[in-house]
């Protein structure tokens, strides 16, 4: 692979960037288009000098896509957003986006082509997220044949949106004040450290077996919502007790987190769709009708060994604290 090109399309973002740094790891050229090239100068030291090249790219204007993918090897496409806000919806993103970038590809001549989409992807699905997943699988697959679509679970890191959103919960919250556990906390998710994930997708590009599949990502282990919250209330050293919180009232929220989230600047704490998607349990689909993680591979890092190292900042004396003090 020395040498060739890589084009990742959303590289500045949790996963794209160590995508970028694991692609620039085994000698890989990678270029990064991404809206705001201004933003993700960071991504240039993961690479030697010049290795990291950054392209200003709109995914609702193709010309921009088409010169971005000019002597494209391989394409991976990691862009995708939790909420949406102004002209960033779930299908222009999702479902046209990946479109566009997929159809370009295809008359680039690449047959190297990764698309990040997430476990729960269905067409059929009450949840908008879920329903642009599955519209960007399959314009993806009908441009691209040997394309190679990954389905994580949550995925987790030092930038992740999950234990970080209920980290920061958790100490801001007053002492003894109630988390609230979203219909239950009966949901079931298989968290995937973002390196995993990374290193998932470069197995991808590397193995001939890899091209026209669909793989699920998930970790070691499998938790309940109210498991994974026990779990960051410990490593936080809080006290909170978990209340459940039934769907329909979740629901309310979430229609007032949406209209928090139309402020400038305020990302919204929940929404509806988010409510929609936690109804369905997150998991690996063990049937053998898609493939996994151990088969692009061999890491798997839990959360126990990973989230600690990067709680500490919401306990209440930081790293100099015993987590359960």
């Amino acid at each position: 692979m020395a040498g060739e090109l890589a084009v990742v399309f959303g590289g500045s973002g949790f996963v794209g960037r160590h995508v970028v740094r694991e692609l620039a790891k085994r000698g890989w050229r990678v270029r990064v288009a991404v809206r705001r090239p201004h933003h993700a100068q960071f991504l240039r030291p993961m690479g030697a000098v010049g290795q990291v090249d950054l392209r200003q790219v709109n995914i609702r204007h193709k010309p921009s896509i088409a010169a971005a993918m000019e002597g494209a090897d391989a394409v991976i496409n990691a862009v995708g957003i939790l909420f949406q806000t102004g002209s960033q919806s779930f299908n222009a993103v999702q479902a046209e986006g990946a479109a566009s970038i997929a159809q370009l590809a295809a008359e680039a001549g690449v047959e190297r082509f990764v698309h990040i989409s997430a476990i729960g992807a269905d067409a059929q699905s009450e949840s908008l997220y879920a329903r642009s997943k599955a519209q960007g699988e399959n314009a993806v697959t009908a441009a691209i044949p040997t394309a190679t679509i990954l389905r994580p679970s949550i995925v987790f890191g030092p930038e992740d949106d999950f234990f970080n959103r209920f980290g920061a919960m958790a100490s801001n919250l007053p002492p003894f004040a109630p988390m609230p556990l979203i219909g239950g906390g009966t949901t079931r998710f298989q968290p995937v450290y973002v390196d995993d994930v990374a290193d998932a997708v470069l197995g991808a590009l590397e193995s001939k077996d890899a091209r026209g599949r669909i793989y699920e990502l998930g970790g070691p282990s499998i938790y309940t919502f109210k498991e994974l919250l026990e779990f960051i209330i410990a490593q936080t050293g809080r006290d909170h007790a978990l209340v459940p919180l039934p769907f329909p009232a979740a629901w309310g929220i979430g229609l007032v987190g949406e209209f928090a989230g139309k402020a400038p600047f305020v990302d919204p704490p929940l929404t509806r769709d988010q409510v929609r998607l936690l109804k369905r349990d997150n998991v690996v689909d063990t049937s053998g009708s898609v493939g996994v993680l151990s088969e692009l591979t061999s890491e798997a890092n839990s959360i126990e060994t990973i989230v600690p190292s990067y709680m500490v900042k919401y306990r209440r004396y930081g790293q100099f604290a015993d987590h359960a003090a």
